[in-house]
């Protein structure tokens, strides 16, 4: 299967399957000399852990990562890093009907039109657990970032129909939505609740902010710095829209509304709004990176549905199992982990942009 590699500098190769023996990456390209150790992915993968509330799958999962090679006494050492995470609640048997059937809302249907054949067991290398790998990888990519003083903060703007209207940064990791908005939790609760009761699953609108973000990153043609947070974000299983600054609001919008005036501050370059979200054609421009992402509702829902089988008779069915009865609070963490392995990797593909840099590093250049 090709498809399971990101980047070009900083690369990453995630494996495994939903109910496999363990999932896994292979972050290749990280820098000798970085303090890591297991606890630094640990917290991360804690993050996005099933089972932390009555709102996401009670599949129980330590999701204890293993770091297999790359590390020497507590520092990268230039190498291949390998990860395992092992699979410790599958439970088979819950998938054990949809063999024969196309579950609707998954990849069941596509996956055996491709490869004639689909590991039917929690979607295989579709499940929503492969995305395990990339956080682990993204935990190493933050710490890098920040080494830099760039930072990574997503959160759900907006769950079901109800948005956020105040933002406080401490109050994220506070409740179970990851909403910086204790009432707007509190209302999501009460209505999450309802849509349960009536078998059914709720979506919402991710947002992520990157502050200290250098000016340059990104290319003007075909890998433009947002193009390639897209193709990211939306390689992750559930998000179905992204839009970075003002989106798809801008197109109500004249020029003169949307364009971001610049001035000078101390002699530097700022611009007085960020309509743009942080990039001007393709490369970042010293502001705030900002962008969105649309999350679907979660597709396995215990609600009556009609689908077909695959010897093409119509059925109807009740998808068993263990599942998030809403993806969003834990899509957060994934956001956060693919935004941090894109700028990684063009933080270190900027380097040989310009011959300066290129001789700052190789003959201590002024």
């Amino acid at each position: 299967m090709a498809g399971s590699t990101l980047g070009t500098i900083f690369r990453i190769t995630t494996w495994g399957e939903s109910h496999g023996k363990g999932i896994g990456v292979v972050v290749d390209g990280c820098p000798a000399g970085l303090s890591l150790c297991e606890e630094d992915i640990q917290q991360m993968l804690d993050r996005r852990r099933p089972g932390q509330s009555k709102f996401t799958t009670q599949r129980s999962e330590n999701d204890t990562v293993h770091i297999l090679s790359g590390v020497f006494e507590g520092k990268t050492t230039g190498t291949p890093i390998s990860m395992e995470i092992q699979n410790e609640s599958q439970r088979s048997q819950d998938y054990s009907d949809i063999a024969n059937y196309y579950r609707p809302g998954h990849a069941d249907y596509t996956f055996d039109q491709k490869y004639g054949f689909r590991d039917y067991r929690g979607g295989g290398r579709s499940s929503g657990r492969e995305t395990i790998g990339r956080v682990a990888a993204g935990a190493i990519a933050k710490k890098l970032l920040k080494e830099f003083g760039i930072e990574i903060t997503a959160y759900s703007k907006e769950i079901g129909r109800i948005p956020i209207e105040t933002f406080d940064k401490e109050e994220i990791e506070r409740n179970p939505f990851r909403m910086p908005d204790a009432k707007a939790a509190q209302k999501v609760a009460n209505y999450l609740k309802e849509r349960m009761h009536e078998c059914d699953s709720v979506g919402g609108m991710i947002e992520c902010i990157t502050s200290g973000l250098p000016t340059s990153l990104g290319d003007p043609v075909f890998e433009k710095l947002d193009a390639n947070l897209a193709k990211a974000i939306l390689s992750i299983g559930a998000i179905k829209g992204f839009e970075i600054g003002d989106g798809f609001a801008a197109a109500k919008t004249c020029g003169s509304e949307n364009n971001d005036a610049f001035r000078l501050n101390n002699g530097k370059a700022v611009k007085m709004t960020n309509h743009s979200g942080g990039v001007l054609g393709g490369i970042s421009d010293g502001s705030d990176l900002i962008f969105r992402a649309a999350v679907k509702p979660t597709p396995s829902i215990a609600r009556t549905q009609q689908t077909i089988t695959k010897d093409g008779k119509e059925i109807e069915v009740s998808v068993k199992g263990r599942h998030d009865p809403i993806i969003v609070p834990r899509a957060v963490v994934v956001v956060e982990a693919m935004t941090a392995l894109v700028l990684i990797d063009a933080l270190l593909l900027n380097m040989s942009s310009r011959l300066d840099y290129i001789k700052k590093i190789y003959l201590n250049a002024e």
